[in-house]
């Protein structure tokens, strides 16, 4: 299995994507004709931009490069959660306008009939036609979850499920099924919208932007990269290190190679994310780039979790480009910090390297 990640950042989502895809080249491992299923995160008709949703860009980047390569047969396949209309997100989200424009399939997997399957005592009901695939494309969103912690590419597997099978899911306490469905159906190929997510709640509201989005074929590596970008080890995520030990994929994220396409130039701009703004304020920022900021966010949001705030609100952090050359005895995050007393490292400075620096500052 591939230990590749790759990163592209930016704030376009389709253009991003299509250039992802050229250098990962996912279709040089699918036959001509296969069936295709290409698996968004629409919990629910929240827009992308609250940090609950998949853009709707990457998604048609997905479809509209596939068919640059080939013939395929194509389905966008989802089930919002419980209580939710899909039809509602495939509306308002962009996604029936994308399978009209390019002749794709949508299917509702809440409508769709499904299989009974089982591994090691556990039944579930999955989606026939997911299992019908060929080459499955996970696209879930990078965001916390307000029972695991956070939700990637394997816990994104949950919307081929039925609604019943989902309800039960949460009774079993969702990390031992999340992983059992992964052994009974993987992702081919995760991309995931690390654009703007909500590091806190799964249905959107504190967007955080991110700048990112990322690829792998190992979908345990991935989402352990993402939990990594929380900063999150592995074993805090019950499914993830479970399905990790079950041989779905690898969470060794330090013999992960991950291939960076571009630089994030892109300014930060005020958030709308009444978490983000109180963070904040902890922070004193001049010129930061977005994914550099955001990794700070990530950071503080752990620090905050734990209670470990307090020694900033007299001491803030310095991040951004207007500190290069400036030698400060405050907490200093990236490259540009690096004349600073002491600093954490990275050009962005990563969320695990961070929250290291600043539990020992």
């Amino acid at each position: 299995m591939d230990n590749r990640i790759t990163v592209i950042y930016g704030d376009e989502p389709k253009k991003m994507t299509l250039s992802l895809l050229q250098e990962a080249g996912p279709e040089k491992e699918i036959p001509k004709g296969s069936k295709i299923g290409i698996k968004p995160n629409l919990v629910n008709s929240a827009p992308a931009e609250s940090g609950a949703t998949t853009h709707s860009g990457i998604v048609e980047g997905i479809v509209e490069y596939l068919q640059s390569k080939g013939q395929y047969d194509i389905t966008i396949l989802e089930g919002s959660w419980t209580g939710a209309s899909t039809k509602e997100a495939f509306r308002k989200l962009g996604y029936e306008e994308i399978a009209e424009r390019y002749g794709t399939k949508l299917i509702d997997t809440k409508k769709d009939k499904f299989e009974i399957k089982e591994y090691n005592g556990v039944r579930m009901e999955i989606s026939r036609t997911a299992l019908e695939l060929d080459y499955l494309i996970d696209v879930p969103v990078l965001k916390g979850h307000c029972q695991t912690l956070m939700t990637g590419a394997l816990k994104n597997l949950k919307g081929i499920i039925s609604d019943g099978e989902k309800r039960r899911f949460h009774s079993m306490g969702l990390h031992k099924p999340i992983a059992y469905l992964n052994k009974i159906i993987k992702a081919d190929f995760c991309i995931v919208d690390g654009i703007c997510g909500d590091l806190d709640f799964e249905e959107g509201g504190n967007p955080v932007s991110m700048n990112r989005i990322f690829c792998c074929t190992d979908p345990v590596l991935t989402d352990t990269y993402i939990a990594s970008l929380m900063g999150y080890e592995a074993g805090e995520i019950g499914y993830l290190s479970l399905a990790g030990e079950l041989g779905v994929g690898s969470t060794d994220i330090g013999n992960a190679e991950i291939v960076e396409l571009n630089r994030d130039e892109s300014k930060t701009k005020p958030s709308p994310s009444r978490m983000v703004r109180e963070l904040s304020r902890l922070i004193d920022e001049k010129d930061s780039c977005s994914s550099c900021y955001a990794n700070l966010i990530q950071a503080l949001m752990r620090l905050k979790d734990n209670g470990e705030l307090g020694k900033f609100e007299r001491n803030r952090i310095a991040i951004g480009q207007g500190y290069r050359g400036r030698s400060l005895s405050c907490p200093g995050i990236g490259n540009c910090t690096a004349e600073f007393k002491s600093h954490a490292a990275g050009c962005p400075a990563k969320t695990m390297d961070i929250l290291n620096y600043l539990r020992s500052f």
